[in-house]
Order: C-alpha cells, then sequence, then structure tokens
C-alpha cells in the first residue's frame, strides 16, 4: 500500500513540558487506524501537528502531494495541508449552526472550488454555475449517507448523531487522502455508536482514504481498526493489531486498566 503520511520522531514542547515526545508513524492508503491512550497522553496534540494547527518542536511529518512525492509540511498553514488531502474533525462539534445542512457541505467545497474575485463581486454567469455545481455536489454527498431529506434544514437543529454525521460528511466533501477523527463517538448512545460504526467503515471502502481515528469506546475501535498506536505521557508504547494490543501488558497497565 502506498505510503500517504510519514511522521518521524515528532516532538511538541510547551514550556518544559513534552506533549508528545519522540512519535514516529506511517499511515498507508486505505488504512483504518487507531491512535488511543489515557487522557492526556498526546492524542489530539498530535492530531494538530499533523493538520497544521501546531508546529512541530522537533521532528517532520511528510505528506505525499499532487505529484507523489513525499512533502514536508513542517510550518505549513492548516488550510494548504488542507489542499494536500488531510483533513479531520474535532471532539466539539464544529458545524455552523445556522447555515443549513446542504450550506455546510458546500462551505468545504470553497478551497478547491473558489470563485474570482470578480465573480463573486458581480455575481458572474461563472459564479453562479460554480454555486449550482458546488450545490449539486454537496447533495449527491447528503443522498449518499440518506441526509438529503434534511439539506435545507439549519445544523442546529440536527440530531446530536445527525450533527456528528453531517461534520465527518463536510470533511469529506474536501476530497482528503486522510480524514482524522477526532472522538466522533463522545457522547452518542450505543445505537448511535452502532451507527457511526457502519458509516466509518462504509467510507474506508467508498472513498478507498485512509482514516485515523482516536476514540475511547473500546469496542468501536477494536470492531474497525486494522492497526493501532497507543500513547501515554506523549510517547509511543505500542503499535500493532487490534488483538495484539488487548494483550500487550504495557497497553493493558498503561491505558485498559488491568495487570501488566
Amino acid at each position: 500500500m502506498t505510503t500517504v503520511l510519514e511522521v518521524d520522531q515528532l516532538t511538541k514542547n510547551f514550556g518544559g513540558l513534552a506533549a508528545v515526545s519522540n512519535v514516529s508513524m506511517e499511515f498507508r492508503q486505505g488504512e483504518l487506524i487507531g491512535l488511543i491512550g489515557p487522557n492526556g497522553a498526546g492524542k489530539t496534540t498530535t492530531f494538530n501537528l499533523l493538520t497544521g494547527v501546531y508546529t512541530p518542536s522537533e521532528g517532520t511529518v511528510r505528506a505525499l502531494n499532487a505529484n507523489n512525492e513525499m512533502e514536508v509540511i513542517n510550518g505549513v498553514a492548516p488550510y494548504k495541508i488542507n489542499q494536500l488531502g488531510l483533513t479531520r474533525t474535532f471532539q466539539n462539534i464544529r458545524l455552523f449552526a445556522d447555515m443549513t445542512v446542504l450550506q455546510n457541505v458546500m462551505i468545504a467545497m470553497h478551497g478547491e472550488q473558489s470563485n474570482s474575485l470578480w465573480s463573486s463581486l458581480f455575481r458572474t454567469k461563472a459564479f453562479y454555475d460554480n454555486e449550482e455545481m458546488m450545490a449539486t455536489k454537496a447533495y449527491d454527498l447528503l443522498k449518499l449517507f440518506k441526509l438529503e431529506g434534511l439539506a435545507e434544514e439549519k445544523a442546529k437543529n440536527l440530531a446530536y448523531g445527525q450533527q456528528r454525521h453531517l461534520e465527518i460528511i463536510r470533511a469529506l466533501a474536501t476530497e482528503p487522502k486522510i480524514i482524522f477523527l477526532d472522538e466522533p463517538a463522545a457522547g452518542m448512545n450505543p445505537a448511535e455508536t452502532q451507527e457511526l460504526t457502519e458509516m466509518i467503515d462504509f467510507i474506508r471502502h467508498e472513498f478507498d482514504l485512509t482514516i485515523v481515528l482516536i476514540e475511547h469506546d473500546m469496542g468501536l475501535v477494536m470492531d474497525i481498526c486494522e492497526r493501532i498506536y497507543v500513547l501515554e505521557y506523549g510517547r509511543l508504547i505500542f503499535e500493532g493489531t487490534s488483538k495484539e494490543a488487548q494483550n500487550d501488558p504495557t497497553v493493558i497497565q498503561a491505558y485498559l486498566g488491568g495487570e501488566a
């Protein structure tokens, strides 16, 4: 499988605290990977480093670019990293609450399908053609996930699970190579979690992209993730399959709460 992202000795210091320390990982096309660890282990900080929210203190992050070459993305602005095909969701839902479901998906497309200043100011035919194209594409995405009936509903009026689904659909609208999901099952009941599990599995196969998942629901992680990375105090302590993780003494002691 093609490597789409490489992480080499990644470190992030905040003052005297190393939130992430010497972490090396590799993500390949089409994989579904779990990133787990106890609270404060550095999981979200790692996501922030990989998506440009933070700049690494040390180490290197390389992403596959349009020329099929690995490009260093240390210090690159988040919108440029997004254009390279890396996108994410957040622990706290970040939808545009007073915009419609359709508009929330369309807004994610403007990075690639932006109108010129001239067409935007004067509302030329090219402007309306472009907006219509994005609306059609956004509607088709909603239809794929059976949310087309809510296209004109304001995002704030959706049920919690639907809002989570919409956030993931909006991320897909950027046509990513990798999607980072930060605790997507947080706050969900068992039925919603099962729907989310099916959605993630569907996305992985339908879009042939890499999914990296931070999640505390171990049932979800162990059910769908092929490989797992485990962090503790900012350090990588394990890499392997879900089955190996469940039986690894270091993981059991550090995260799962048992005895080594």
